[in-house]
């Protein structure tokens, strides 16, 4: 039997998706379409009157602004923004883990406070703009000067920013970025640490002390190492003991309930809630029923899905605290005279995307059907185990970083128009959700989540393959961006407050 162009996510839809180009007259659920549509985008099979809800996944995603026929396309032409939910139906359960995902091992670094690492690398970081030059001077001459000499370090990477002064002491700046710093810091993919400040600016290394800090971690400011040169020369010998230290750290078996993994999405189009999330969503199920965490975030794209996380929070305190992210998150973007239908962006609109309402129910599927065992703060400390949500922009990179901050150690980020992206230190696993950007960026993604849309796979099973890439990857297998060198660069604080 040919396979069908289109799929229909939910009984009570209202459109299909084309999953490849339908031409017009083309026979979609007994209708016969309009016009062209374009992978990824939606038409109408059944008549919409103007200002009807638009229904995909079972939920409305917006309404028409004018009649709207069946065959037609349905885009940001006859669809606008307007903030409706759906009652959530029930939960369904979570994918099934036989006793053998659960008993699953990795082989990772046991750190001395009895985490789970998956790399081995030394962070040079930044407490302020005005060191990232000397830091990544220092991490360029230790990765060829002192690299060559260890085979279990995995390198020396920079962490930098634009932050640290020119701000308040005090308030929701300064306490974002010194979490966040502070959480690289302890980040348990890093074996030893070395922190460069200027020595006047208002984020001082006082801040951050020296507490568990032992041989591999230290700090010194540029002015009282007598400028930029001599601090890289008093750095290379403080990397060398450090080195000579976390050189000897060897693999280890360690249980999957070890591995925290944040979930991301980033150049989202029509096929990412068909695919590639739903899949790691799958596999996000199998590593929390091993006992390990997955880390759901970006706030602005669960807007309008908010209300099918709720419904799976483990207790009332865990869904108060999810509503309190959202009303701040609707009064940040009113303040700024801003939408929250304002995220998707040229290219998710391209691939299909209309509304954050439709983006957000895709992304959402990201975090699979576990219990929403906890919600933290952007960069705060994760815990729990199971699924939980972070509070995070929408913007990959922030989103990431405080994902990391909070102790991910790995991080599997799906697209469908070919984000590139790393962050080191903790390796990046890509999912193209159409094989047709797999196929043209090859080099950037580790898994094809296309083969779902061709019929050619099933999300249960894509999201084993996943699920054992995962399991490979915290073991030492490099990612595709970590062959290409990423990591370096997209660290970015969320920045909060005033510049003054």
């Amino acid at each position: 039997m040919d396979k069908l162009p289109w799929i229909i996510l939910s009984a009570g839809d209202n459109v299909a998706v084309a999953t490849a180009a339908i031409a017009p007259g083309s026979t979609v659920a007994g209708i016969e379409t309009r016009e062209k549509i374009d992978p990824g985008h939606k038409v109408a099979i059944s008549d919409i009157p103007l200002g009807a809800a638009v229904v995909k996944y079972g939920q409305a995603i917006g309404r028409t602004t004018e009649d709207v026929k069946a065959g037609q396309h349905v885009h940001s032409h006859n669809l606008h923004f307007e903030n409706d939910r759906l009652a959530a139906t029930a939960n369904s359960a979570p994918e099934m883990a036989t006793g053998e995902d659960k008993a699953r091992t990795f082989m990772g670094y046991r750190r001395a406070d009895g985490r789970a690492a998956t790399r081995n690398y030394i962070g040079i970081i930044a407490s302020v703009n005005c060191s990232t030059t000397v830091c990544r001077a220092i991490a360029d001459e230790a990765n060829r000067t002192i690299l060559p000499h260890y085979d279990g370090i995995d390198g020396f990477v920079p962490i930098v920013h634009d932050q640290g002064c020119g701000m308040s002491s005090t308030g929701d700046g300064m306490n974002v970025l010194h979490r966040t710093l502070a959480g690289y810091t302890r980040h348990v993919n890093f074996g030893g640490v070395l922190m460069i400040g200027l020595g006047c600016e208002v984020n001082q290394l006082t801040l951050y002390g020296q507490s568990g800090a032992g041989a591999s971690k230290r700090h010194f400011n540029i002015q009282d190492a007598g400028g930029s040169r001599r601090a890289v020369e008093r750095a290379m010998g403080m990397l060398r003991e450090i080195a000579a230290d976390v050189g000897k750290e060897k693999r280890v078996p360690m249980s999957i309930g070890e591995i925290i993994i944040g979930l991301q999405c980033g150049g989202s189009d029509g096929f990412s809630g068909i695919t590639a999330n739903p899949a790691l969503g799958v596999a996000a199920d199998l590593l929390a029923a091993a006992g390990g965490t997955a880390i759901l975030s970006e706030t602005s794209e669960i807007y309008g899905a908010e209300h099918l996380l709720r419904s799976r929070a483990v207790s009332d305190e865990v869904a108060k605290k999810l509503d309190e992210k959202i009303a701040w998150w609707e009064d940040y973007v009113a303040l700024h005279g801003a939408s929250l239908d304002n995220n998707p962006s040229p290219g998710n609109k391209r691939g299909g995307l209309t509304t954050i309402l439709e983006k957000s129910l895709g992304a959402v599927a990201k975090g699979g059907r576990s219990p929403l065992t906890a919600v933290y703060g952007y960069a705060e400390r994760v815990t729990a185990p199971g699924l939980v949500f972070m509070d995070t922009p929408g913007y990959d990179p922030v989103s990431a970083t405080g994902q990391v901050a909070g102790g991910a150690n790995m991080i599997a980020f799906t697209t469908g128009r070919g984000s590139c992206f790393g962050c080191r230190p903790a390796p990046s696993l890509k999912l193209s959700s159409n094989s047709a950007l797999y196929a043209s960026m090859e080099e950037d993604m580790d898994i094809d989540c296309g083969t779902i849309a061709t019929g050619d796979a099933t999300i249960s099973g894509k999201g084993r393959e996943i699920f054992e890439l995962i399991v490979d990857t915290a073991s030492g297998k490099k990612t595709k961006s970590e062959l290409f060198g990423y990591g370096d660069n997209e660290f970015v604080p969320w920045h909060l407050g005033a510049t003054l």
